[in-house]
């Protein structure tokens, strides 16, 4: 895999990808078509499987297997000319694949192999903190990864990269959506740790209680391994964490431990809003990044461990 110079980050570029391109009935057959490559990418986390109305799903093989559902690439007007971006429910586009079953490696390589350079991912979390309520904003600075067993990186050998990962976010994309968070009226903190658990199940008050008293702010299951994995290929990353409950160790009057219906009903409240402050994001995002992402990369790309791999 050959990257790009950063002189090219957000531009679409003159190539042709010859990809698939599917309706969203997943019963039509996909057709051959050429793609021009993707500015931007987003991740749909739990409550959020579609972003735009007029899309161009398309499929993408990846040497990592097929990603979690058909990139659904949509143009919207910008500032600086056009903006192309590629959507993707990491749990699919009907929350059929449990985050500890997510294909994470496939989905940041389909992105990135479409030309994203930037990648924003908002996402599901609990408040570990009483002060956190649902329906706010966290815009994670910090990352702490208690996941097992999953994929994590991209460097599996021959080639071996050390990534730098000591600020796991990117620090202009991060500032850019939370000025976008608090323009669009929502309660934002602008900091912030997220906690990474394997789920698919919530964590016990025992658990909780011991993440809240590290003082770590919300509690999620995805963001881990993707950040990481971003970082390895260079990608600007920014998660923008969605509150949707007092996670159980959170010592509330009146709150019991959430079910998996409340988180959904929650995300779902609050989803035009994150779709309102996305466009606002992409809307005024610069061509060329100013940032140093890309050289996270040491200068390697990672060795693919077989051909390309796509749905069925």
């Amino acid at each position: 895999m050959t990257e790009p110079s950063a002189s090219t980050d957000i531009s679409p570029r003159p190539i042709d990808l010859t990809r698939r391109a599917v309706s969203p009935d997943a019963g039509l057959s996909p057709r051959a078509t050429r793609v021009t490559p993707v500015d931007v990418g987003v991740f749909g986390g739990s409550g959020l499987y579609e972003l735009f109305d007029d899309v161009e799903h398309v499929e993408v093989a990846t040497p990592y297997g097929p990603p979690s559902a058909p990139i659904a690439v949509s143009e919207i007007p910008s500032d600086g000319g056009a903006v192309r971006v590629g959507f993707l429910p990491r749990h699919g586009r009907r929350h059929h694949l449990p985050p500890h079953l997510i294909n994470y490696r496939a989905n940041v390589w389909a992105l990135h192999h479409l030309g994203a350079r930037r990648i924003l991912s908002p996402c599901a979390s609990g408040s570990l903190q009483p002060e956190i309520h649902p329906g706010d904003l966290v815009v994670c600075d910090q990352l702490v990864d208690r996941t097992s067993g999953r994929p994590s990186t991209f460097f599996d050998g021959p080639t071996v990269n050390h990534v730098s990962f000591g600020d796991p976010y990117c620090s202009h994309l991060r500032s850019t959506v939370a000025e976008r968070a608090v323009a669009a009226g929502a309660t934002v903190h602008s900091t912030g740790t997220v906690v990474v658990i394997d789920g698919p199940r919530f964590s016990t008050r025992a658990e909780s209680a011991w993440y809240r008293a590290q003082g770590w702010q919300v509690i999620n299951m995805t963001q881990a391994p993707e950040a990481a994995l971003c970082r390895e290929l260079g990608i600007c990353h920014s998660a923008l964490a969605v509150v949707t409950d007092y996670d159980a160790g959170v010592d509330r009057p009146g709150t019991a431990p959430v079910t998996q219906d409340e988180v959904y009903a929650a995300f779902a409240a609050v989803t035009p809003q994150i779709r309102g402050i996305i466009v606002g994001v992409l809307a005024s995002l610069v061509r060329e990044r100013t940032c140093d992402c890309d050289t996270a990369t040491n200068g390697l790309t990672p060795d693919p461990p077989h051909d390309l791999v796509g749905p069925g």
